[in-house]
């Protein structure tokens, strides 16, 4: 399966599945245009995208029509480079036109539908560099750009049309050729040293296991890190050692809102086989691997007291609570008595009244 792999609607998607193996970090530079046929009223029919990692950095919209950035670095670009913005909006609508003539060239895009295409250059820390163009239909992969042949790989029937006609226009396939190896590269590298701040920190992740149990009486370990930066991470599920996949569930290495990625992994095993298990975790910044197991919730002294003291406050103050309701329950009670069974004084009030009618 290719970058664009089944299902997968969306190549902003594969943009965060980008990298590299754990021990080499990459960088990228990718720009995501996506054509939508029969959009939704007030929807734009065409939209591209630039990334530098997975950070946005700028968009185009066929509405607007005018590339516009969207991190506060990137503005650094236009003090070298006035007129950048203005060659970003150039290459937006030049990409919506190719998408729109690649839509009448497949006659089977009728309805609704979408068409995507995705061009990346990535660079390592140790100096590799590559790129690649992709094209996708409705999520599916179309076609894809072999750069070092000039040629075009069809992954479907239907795109043996667009094949044939984009072999044929070598300038074309020329000129995408020197974006990826040269002109993206460039532009990749200067992101990075206008981003250096957000782009090349360092976080090492926080680990942790949690355990629950199920109906069944089995045990599901859950390994969570987060908080990390650079993205690339390699994290198994390891038994006495081994790696082990059996019953192993993965969560996608998602972006956090500050900018760090959070992943999780978790596994079903039996209660008695616990402690032969333990999450395995590689990292670029971290000095050395981290092996993590559950641990039984140990309960500090300190810990007890406060739970000793928690407890006789909660009794104190049930017993307050019961003393007082009791008090004024007990003044209501006099008081309704008082009513029914009137007082000496009322009673010579009363008489003294009496005798002064008399009079």
């Amino acid at each position: 399966m290719s970058r664009l792999g089944r299902g997968s609607l969306l190549l902003v998607a594969a943009a965060f599945l980008l990298g590299g193996c754990s021990g080499s970090s990459w960088h990228s530079l990718c720009y995501l245009c996506t054509m939508i046929g029969e959009p939704d009223q007030n929807v734009p029919d065409f939209f591209a995208s630039g990334y530098v990692d997975d950070e946005l950095v700028g968009h185009y919209n066929s509405t607007t029509r005018r590339a516009v950035p969207r991190v506060a670095w990137v503005r650094k670009v236009e003090k070298e480079n006035p007129h950048f913005w203005d060659w970003n909006t150039h290459t937006g609508i030049y990409h919506e036109l190719k998408m729109k003539a690649l839509q009448d060239l497949d006659n089977h895009s009728k309805g609704s539908h979408i068409w995507q295409s995705m061009y990346c250059c990535e660079l390592s820390t140790d100096g590799r560099k590559r790129g690649f163009s992709q094209v996708a239909y409705n999520g599916e992969d179309y076609i894809s750009f072999d750069k070092e042949n000039l040629t075009w790989t069809a992954a479907v029937v239907p795109a043996q049309v667009t094949k044939r006609k984009w072999d044929a226009d070598l300038v074309y396939s020329k000129s995408l050729k020197s974006f990826l190896e040269e002109a993206c590269i460039d532009w990749l590298q200067k992101g990075l040293d206008y981003g250096r701040e957000s782009l090349l920190r360092r976080e090492p992740p926080v680990v942790t296991v949690s355990r629950k149990v199920g109906s069944d009486g089995l045990e599901t370990l859950v390994c969570r890190a987060h908080g990390f930066f650079p993205k690339e991470i390699d994290a198994t599920w390891r038994k006495d050692g081994e790696i082990w996949e059996q019953e192993t569930f993965r969560g996608g290495v998602v972006p956090n809102s500050d900018g760090t990625y959070y992943t999780w992994l978790s596994i079903k095993i039996h209660p008695e086989d616990r402690d032969f298990y333990r999450c395995h975790v590689e990292h670029n910044v971290l000095p050395e691997p981290l092996d993590l197991d559950w641990k039984v919730p140990v309960i500090s002294v300190t810990s007890k007291m406060g739970l000793i003291v928690g407890v006789l406050v909660g009794v104190v103050a049930g017993l307050l609570a019961a003393g007082v309701t009791f008090y004024f329950w007990k003044r209501r009670s006099g008081y309704q008595a008082a009513r029914k069974a009137p007082s000496v004084s009322d009673q010579l009030s009363s008489e003294v009244g009496s005798a002064q009618e008399n009079l």
